[in-house]
C-alpha cells in the first residue's frame, strides 16, 4: 500500500530548492553505482527519488494555493514546469541506478571512461591513517583546494547527503565526491595522504568493437550534464541564445542515440555476454531524457513564459549556484588559457559557456584564450563562485594620497 503524504511546513522556494538538489545529487550517486556495482548505493538513489516524488506533489499543492489571479497563474507555471523536470532527472537517475538493480552489464572501459568523464565521481575510504581524520569539511576546503566537492558521506548504515562546513570526517568514513576529472588526483591525494595511482584497465578483445558505443554514451553524458546546467542558466538570465542551445543539444542527443542504436547491433555478433549491451543502452536512453528534462526548462524561455522572481531565489540558493561573470580588460586572467588557469581545481566553478561578443563557445576547452570582455558562465558552490569573482577582478591600485 502507498504510503500516505503527509503535510508539508515548506514553502514553494524550499521545495524547489529540495527538488532541484536532490536530483542532482542522486545523478551522482545514481553514477557513482554504476561505477562501484554498488547495491546499496542504488537502492538510496531509488529512495531518493520517492522524496523528488513528494516533493514535486508539495510543490503542485503550494502553487494552486498560492495562485490568486491569472498573472500568478502565468508565473507559477514556469516554476512547475521546472519542477516538472527536476523530477524527470530524478526519474533518469532512478533509471541508471537500475543498471545495477537489474544486473544489467556494463563494459569495464565505459566504467573507466566514466571516471574520467569531463565532470567525475569518485568514492574514497578513510583509512585510520588519513591526515584528515577529525577535520570538518569547511577546515579542509576541498572543492577549492582539489576542484572536487564531498555530495555524500557513507557511515556504517548510515548517510550524510549534501554535508554541512561542520561535518567532521571520521576513520572508516566512504566519501563521495564529484567534480572536474583534473581535481581527482588532487583530492585523493589530500584525503588519503598516498600518492595518486591511476587505475589500468586491462583490454579485452571486445574493446574495440565496443570502443565507439562507449564513446558515444560518454558524450551523452557530457552532453546532457551541460544541457541542465545551461537550462539553469538560460532561465536565471532569461537568455533565449542559451536556451536555443540547450534545444540543439537535445537534437543532437538524439540523432547520438540512434546512432548508439547501430553501433551496439554491429558490435553485438562480438560479444560473449550480450547483457553488456543493454547496460550501454540503458545509460544512453537515460542521458537522452535528462536532456529532455534540460529542454523542458530552457522552453520556459523559449515560450517567453514570465517567471516567478522565487525560481531564481531558488537557483541562488541552491548548493550549486550559476555565475554569470564579466572579464574586464584589466582583469589578471585576460590573455592566459583556461588550462593555464586551472579555474575547477583553484575555485571549483566549472565553465560551461563563454560569451564572445554575438559568439558563444560552449564547453571550452583548456585550450580557450579568455579576452576582454569576455562573459563567463559558471557553476559550482557558494565560495567557489567568490574566489573566482576575486580571481577574475581587475587590481586595485593604491594612490598616494
Amino acid at each position: 500500500m502507498p504510503k500516505k503524504i503527509e503535510h508539508c511546513s515548506l514553502n514553494m522556494k524550499e521545495l524547489l530548492v529540495g527538488m532541484k538538489d536532490t536530483s542532482e545529487l542522486m545523478l551522482d550517486l545514481a553514477y557513482s553505482a554504476v561505477i562501484y556495482d554498488d547495491e546499496d548505493i542504488a537502492e538510496e538513489v531509488l529512495r531518493l527519488e520517492e522524496k523528488v516524488d513528494t516533493l514535486e506533489y508539495h510543490m503542485k499543492i503550494t502553487a494552486m494555493q498560492a495562485a490568486r489571479s491569472i498573472d500568478d497563474a502565468h508565473q507559477l507555471s514556469g516554476v512547475l514546469k521546472a519542477a516538472s523536470a527536476a523530477e524527470n532527472i530524478a526519474n533518469a537517475a532512478g533509471d541508471i541506478a537500475n543498471i545495477v538493480r537489474l544486473k544489467m552489464g556494463i563494459p569495464p572501459v565505459l566504467k573507466a571512461d566514466i571516471r574520467e568523464a569531463e565532470e567525475t565521481v569518485t568514492r574514497v575510504t578513510i583509512e585510520p591513517d588519513s591526515p584528515i581524520i577529525g577535520k570538518t569539511l569547511g577546515e579542509l576546503k576541498l572543492e577549492t583546494e582539489t576542484g572536487m566537492g564531498v555530495i555524500a558521506i557513507r557511515q556504517g548504515s548510515s548517510w550524510i547527503y549534501d554535508p554541512e562546513l561542520d561535518t567532521s570526517v571520521l576513520a572508516g568514513d566512504i566519501l563521495f565526491a564529484r567534480g572536474h576529472d583534473e581535481g581527482l588526483p588532487l583530492f585523493t591525494e589530500l584525503v588519503t595522504g598516498k600518492p595518486f595511482v591511476k587505475r589500468e584497465l586491462k583490454p579485452s578483445r571486445t574493446i574495440d568493437d565496443l570502443e565507439k558505443a562507449v564513446d558515444i554514451v560518454i558524450e551523452m553524458k557530457n552532453k546532457s550534464e551541460l544541457s541542465v546546467g545551461l537550462a539553469y542558466s538560460a532561465v536565471l538570465f532569461y537568455n533565449k541564445e542559451i536556451a536555443d542551445e540547450v534545444r540543439i543539444l537535445e537534437e543532437e542527443m538524439d540523432q547520438m542515440k540512434y546512432d548508439l542504436q547501430h553501433w551496439v547491433l554491429e558490435s553485438a555478433k562480438y560479444m560473449d555476454d550480450v547483457d553488456q549491451l543493454r547496460g550501454l543502452l540503458h545509460l544512453a536512453n537515460a542521458s537522452e531524457y535528462i536532456s529532455d528534462a534540460a529542454y523542458e526548462i530552457a522552453d520556459i524561455v523559449l515560450r517567453e513564459i514570465e517567471l516567478h522572481p522565487i525560481f531564481m531565489m531558488a537557483v541562488r540558493e541552491s548548493d550549486e549556484v550559476i555565475s554569470m561573470i564579466n572579464v574586464f580588460d584589466c582583469s589578471p586572467i585576460v590573455n592566459k588559457t583556461l588550462g593555464e588557469l586551472e579555474l575547477s581545481t583553484e575555485t571549483g566553478m566549472y565553465i560551461m559557456a563563454v560569451k564572445r561578443g554575438s559568439r558563444w563557445i560552449y564547453r571550452p576547452s583548456a585550450r580557450t584564450r579568455i579576452i576582454g570582455d569576455d562573459v563567463l558562465i559558471a557553476r559550482g558552490s557558494h565560495e567557489g563562485e567568490a574566489q573566482l569573482l576575486e580571481m577574475t577582478a581587475c587590481p586595485v591600485e593604491l594612490k598616494n594620497t
